[in-house]
């Protein structure tokens, strides 16, 4: 496993243990509670993460898309999404160019 990988599946597993917890106590409660102010903070990591990669701000760019990834992982459990669901996702699409891909979906 990629040193990537391990600490996506640490952080997720943090994420999931903030389930139900004190809002007052804990960030990741508090947006686990509240999923629309965590797709609110996804959507503002998101521009974030494309003012820094289009500035060419490489530290940025990769401060900004942990944080991006953190606020992507709290949408997902927060929604009842798991990783698992995402890569089987990922897996249908492997060996079909993107162009293929995108014009196969429905409107």
């Amino acid at each position: 496993m990629s040193r990537f990988a391990e600490v996506v599946a640490r952080l997720a597993a943090v994420v999931e243990s903030r389930k139900g917890g004190d809002p007052s106590a804990s960030y990741t409660a508090k947006l686990l509670a509240d999923p629309s102010l965590a797709a609110k903070k996804l959507g503002e990591e998101s521009i974030e993460t494309v003012i820094a990669a289009t500035k060419g701000q490489t530290d940025a760019l990769a401060a900004e898309s942990a944080d991006l990834i953190y606020h992507w992982l709290v949408v997902l459990a927060a929604a009842g999404v798991t990783l698992d669901e995402v890569a089987a996702k990922l897996e249908t699409r492997e060996g079909t160019s993107g162009l293929a891909e995108k014009a196969s979906r429905k409107p």
